[in-house]
């Protein structure tokens, strides 16, 4: 028995594992699973609770079958007692009816089950006993549907039935149920109800009905999970020949076979002779004996959910690169706006290289003119300054603080059309091979609401720096200009000295170098250099510009990207992510031992 108890622990252990696994799998795929698996699974996650919960090694074995198959004298022939009553009129079974074999309280599980007829059969007495009998506590747990069965008393019971060698059926609690195909409807979903919650079934069937369509269609083929627990009885076998009975037991073996039950067997019975009880007794004693029938049950009843789930997610998932594609990345850049960007922050840095550089006498007339980057609110009147004064970087967090938002213009309808369609086919290349419900949600997070996708990637332009540290060119070309305009200045001064001391007959004669005089070589050397060097230097800005542009474009499509991966690769990765750990969770709950 030591054994057997750990084996018994061992596997409600591993039952406990699997609703875990169930319950995680529910929890991931919340959302993109059917309902109707679902509430099965819930309904199993909750019954393996409830049962494992409850003290006891008791096996609950349940007597179920249609109208006329006597199931009821063949509860009674097993307990050797007329407990449950047995007539012509039907249905003669309204509530289930308990009996208890061994002296451990069954009151807690009865309770669970809601069965209030219960009764005790010992070794020398048997009886209806105190603390068995009542209606279900107020902590029992059962479908919102079912109600609690009213209190019948039963009479003791007289009689004792043998035990038969090698029986033990301490800890059995067997039951007789309602007909499932009773004209009572209330009848029918009592049936139902406790079916649900037994852990050996004994399907009771006779020669006129053993082939129903309903008994097989409706319960022992959606029931066939449960093999292990299964017991097949032909009832009412003393009104066959030997071999007419041969022939409706084979025939029953097919038909079991065919709903799915593995290892089928069936047992032929008869409440009026007796025969076949004992057969019945020794099968039920073997399922006692085992103590894990209720292990069995329940987890037959998660692998089931868990089996029924998993047909809702693949194989496997579709997988994403880290970073976004790049038709989705072009069709978001332009989306932003960031071609008209970088167009004003070439003609930006070719505007501020005039001012910086050009000629110091025309370059005045650059400076009315407003920057390409201020008219799409993308500068700044004020620059960070390094140690030495010079222009440094735009701050991000002065970007946004200041400026919020940029004045860019709205995106075309062909850009946002651009946008749509990547974003779709981001949203099918990850869902493909995926079940419609997780294709659907793939699509949902692919596509996330326009203005939010808008918002952030106007936060995403404002929060980029659209600046380089100034060329160090600037200033070197800065300071000359500077000289050759005051060598200009000087040469236009010396020149009107000279002239005013000309009028004046003063004779002052100006130094010469050759025919020219220096106040001229200074005013037209000035005026030269400095408009060939502001020349010079525009064609040299052009090239930065060019050169600026490109850096720029590598940081505004780095900001761009991680938009993408954060607004749309990583949600759908999300719910890849859940996909994933459904498809883990099911297959651990589903997986057999």
């Amino acid at each position: 028995m030591g054994a057997v108890a750990d084996m018994t622990e061992l596997s409600a252990e591993l039952v406990q594992a699997r609703a875990a696994a169930l319950r995680s799998a529910l929890e991931s795929g919340a959302g993109c699973l059917p309902a109707g698996g679902v509430d099965r699974a819930e309904a199993a996650i909750v019954k393996t609770a409830a049962r494992t919960s409850i003290a006891g090694g008791h096996t609950v074995v349940a007597l179920a079958g249609a109208t006329g198959s006597g199931k009821s004298s063949l509860f009674n022939g097993l307990i050797g007692a007329d407990v449950a009553h047995a007539g012509a009129r039907r249905p003669t079974t309204a509530t289930p009816t308990a009996a208890v074999w061994g002296s451990e309280s069954a009151a807690a599980l009865l309770d669970w089950l809601m069965v209030g007829a219960r009764h005790l059969v010992g070794e020398s007495t048997s009886g209806v006993t105190g603390s068995d009998v009542g209606p279900a506590g107020p902590h029992a747990t059962v479908p919102p549907r079912a109600t609690v069965p009213p209190h019948a008393t039963v009479p003791q019971l007289s009689t004792v039935p043998p035990r038969a060698p090698g029986l033990e059926l301490d800890g059995l609690v067997l039951l007789d149920l309602p007909d499932f195909d009773s004209h009572e409807a209330a009848h029918r979903i009592e049936a139902e109800r406790v079916l649900a919650l037994v852990d050996v079934f004994i399907w009771v069937t006779d020669p006129q009905k053993y082939a129903d369509a309903r008994l097989h269609e409706d319960y022992i083929a959606k029931l066939s999970a449960h093999n292990a627990v299964t017991i097949a009885v032909l009832n009412q076998a003393d009104r066959l020949t030997p071999e007419a009975l041969a022939a409706c037991r084979s025939d029953l073996l097919r038909l079991l076979v065919a709903d799915g039950v593995v290892d089928a067997e069936v047992i032929a019975t008869s409440a009026t002779d007796g025969s076949g009880v004992v057969d019945l007794h020794h099968r039920i004693s073997a399922a006692v004996a085992g103590q894990n029938a209720a292990v069995q049950r329940l987890d037959s009843d998660l692998r089931s959910a868990a089996t029924v789930l998993r047909a809702s997610v693949a194989d496997s998932e579709p997988r994403l690169d880290d970073s976004a594609d790049a038709s989705l990345i072009d069709a978001l850049t332009r989306a932003a706006g960031i071609p008209i960007i970088l167009d004003a922050v070439e003609r930006d840095f070719r505007r501020e290289t005039w001012a910086r550089t050009g000629w110091p006498f025309t370059r005045w007339a650059k400076a009315l003119r407003p920057a390409p980057l201020k008219l799409l609110g993308l500068n700044r009147d004020s620059l960070n300054r390094d140690s030495s004064g010079r222009s440094g970087v735009i701050s991000v967090s002065d970007v946004r603080s200041v400026l919020g938002r940029s004045s860019l213009p709205p995106a075309t309808p062909a850009a946002r059309s651009a946008v749509e369609l990547a974003t779709r086919e981001l949203g099918d290349r990850a869902g493909l091979a995926l079940p419609q419900a997780w294709t659907d949600a793939v699509n949902d997070a692919a596509m996330p609401p326009g203005e939010d996708l808008a918002d952030a990637l106007d936060q995403a332009v404002v929060g980029t720096s659209l600046r380089t540290r100034n060329p160090l060119w600037w200033t070197v070309c800065g300071v000359l200009q500077g000289i050759f305009a005051l060598t200009t200045v000087a040469g236009l001064v010396w020149l009107v000295v000279l002239m005013v001391l000309g009028w004046l007959q003063l004779g002052v004669e100006a130094p010469r170098l050759g025919p020219l005089p220096y106040p001229f070589l200074l005013l037209v050397g000035g005026l030269l250099i400095g408009f060939l060097m502001s020349q010079l230097t525009r064609a040299i800005g052009r090239v930065g510009a060019a050169r600026r542009k490109v850096v720029v474009a590598a940081r505004l499509r780095d900001m761009v990207s991680q938009v993408a991966r954060d607004r749309l690769v990583a949600p759908v990765q999300e719910v890849l992510d859940r996909h994933r750990m459904t498809r883990e969770h099911l297959e651990a709950a589903g997986r057999r031992v």
